[in-house]
């Protein structure tokens, strides 16, 4: 199997920024949020199941999930949080695997929000975690999903702590807004992958 690197990090710490730096280098990246937005499309399962879970409120006129109200729902409440969560996420498993299991390239960069709580941690190789500060975080969600300072600090804390993500990584990318030095980091650690991948190919 080709080398996996599982990318965590806090919300708005700017994962699908440092992915989008290592598909630029060739990288193969999975990234579990896109597949998350696919499971909850109108006419998927899990839609209807989100539907009959949580009422008709969380759908929007066309048909499509109400990210805004779904969110204002499941970070105000740890219990529906969970059921989301139930919902969701096996299903965002089981696609994750089959894209891995299909993807081709020297390594796979597979990007996983939670993962310092999720099954997904034990098919890692390596884990990489996109870090910054909480005042970045704050900052950044105020700027794109979060409606107040306290929905946003919900946010962050319904997360596992920056400590917790920093204690299982194998690699920290340092993320606080200067892209060229965040690029730098990526570019150094394609090297590294390249160098584990044909490794475990030639072991193989």
């Amino acid at each position: 199997m080709p080398l996996s690197i599982g990318l965590t990090g806090g919300i708005a710490s700017g994962k699908s920024t440092v992915a989008d730096m290592f598909s630029d280098l060739g990288a193969t990246v999975i990234d579990t949020d896109v597949i998350a937005r696919d499971v909850v499309k109108p006419g998927q399962p899990a839609l209807d199941e989100i539907r009959k879970t949580f009422g008709a409120e969380v759908i929007a006129a066309d048909g499509r999930l109400n990210r805004e109200k779904m969110r204002s729902i499941v970070f105000a409440d740890a219990g529906k949080r969970k059921i989301l969560e139930s919902i969701l996420h096996p299903r965002i498993r089981e696609e994750a695997t089959n894209q891995a299991i299909a993807a081709s390239g020297p390594y796979r960069i597979i990007v996983v929000p939670l993962l310092v709580e999720s099954p997904m941690r034990s098919n890692m190789d390596r884990i990489l975690v996109v870090d910054c500060s909480e005042e970045s975080q704050l900052t950044r969600l105020l700027s794109r999903d979060a409606e107040s300072t306290e929905q946003a600090q919900r946010m962050i804390a319904a997360q596992s702590s920056r400590d917790e993500r920093l204690a299982i990584a194998d690699d920290i990318v340092q993320n606080e807004g200067d892209l060229e030095a965040t690029r730098r980091q990526v570019e150094v650690l394609h090297s590294r992958y390249l160098t584990l991948a044909q490794g475990q190919s030639t072991a193989g």
